[in-house]
């Protein structure tokens, strides 16, 4: 496979261990800090990291363009709405039962890639797909009561919801790039639409928090939003250059390096015999995607 065929492969990878990345920077964060606030400085800082950059990499001209219009409606509700929809449900749910719904996103990313672009499933990719969804799912499932407790059915919307937000913005953000084939661009008006709402709506809550920059966690928070905001000029580039259906599954894959971070790197978990199988489920379908597409 020639480089240029592999690299929506490998930014797409690229994309996935830094989405775990940030997943632990806001774990981090979460310890001195509510989890709203902390959503909303991590967007803002995302944005913040794209207008730094954009002496170097923004032609003006570009924003006047209407498909630019595509990625502001993005922007309206990836991540602002998709990230505290997934709060919402691991609130509802608990973290097992919604990371496990979560997992979903990249069936409806293949869905849009085959209905919208007329991409082909082949079988390997089905199986790469099928093979990120379970190991996720194996990972999440740890066989414990911590989410034993009622919940009401409708709940179960919310994380099927977030995903479905994921795969759609994923769908309208590469539609977008057709017209304005710029990745960053897309993240630039993406993060700064989700910046302001986020902000807005912060600034609307009753007994919001106070950010108190003499503590750690608000820093946490901007690392994972520059993070964050890497992985989805990652992502965009991937998206642009490759397939839906082989780059949304791969960078689904970012909960099995957030537990190997979690193991190796920050001593929070423990090797175990699901995370083992979860990583000998995954290699396999990444390569599966990766040279079947």
């Amino acid at each position: 496979m020639e480089f240029n065929e592999s690299l929506p492969v490998l930014l797409a990878l690229t994309a996935s261990v830094l989405f775990a990345f940030g997943n632990q920077f806001q774990y981090i964060g979460l310890t001195g800090l509510d989890s709203p606030t902390g959503t909303m400085l991590s967007i803002a800082s995302s944005a913040g990291f794209y207008w730094v950059l954009a002496p170097f990499m923004l032609d003006p001209a570009v924003l006047l363009l209407p498909g630019v219009l595509i990625f502001v409606l993005v922007g309206l509700f990836r991540p602002a709405v998709s990230a505290n929809l997934g709060v919402a449900s691991i609130r509802y749910l608990g973290p097992t039962l919604s990371s496990t719904l979560s997992a979903t996103s990249p069936f409806f990313g293949t869905a849009f890639g085959i209905m919208v672009f007329g991409e082909v499933l082949t079988l390997p990719l089905a199986f790469g797909t099928l093979g990120v969804v379970g190991a996720i799912v194996l990972l999440t499932r740890r066989g414990s009561n911590q989410d034993a407790i009622a919940w009401p059915v409708w709940a179960l919307g919310l994380p099927i919801a977030a995903a479905f937000l994921r795969g759609f913005g994923h769908a309208l953000s590469k539609f977008g790039m057709e017209s304005v084939p710029d990745p960053y661009v897309a993240g630039l008006v993406a993060f700064s639409v989700s910046a302001v709402i986020t902000m807005a709506v912060n600034r609307r809550r009753k007994n919001r928090t106070r950010i108190s920059w003499r503590v750690s966690a608000p820093y946490w928070f901007i690392a994972a939003g520059f993070t964050m905001a890497i992985a989805i000029l990652c992502l965009n580039t991937a998206l642009m250059r490759g397939q839906i259906i082989s780059v949304v599954p791969i960078s689904a894959s970012s909960p099995i390096f957030t537990m190997l971070l979690s193991i190796f790197l920050f001593r929070r978990e423990r090797l175990t015999w699901r995370v083992i199988a979860a990583v000998l489920i995954v290699v396999p379908s990444v390569v599966f995607i990766a040279l079947n597409r």
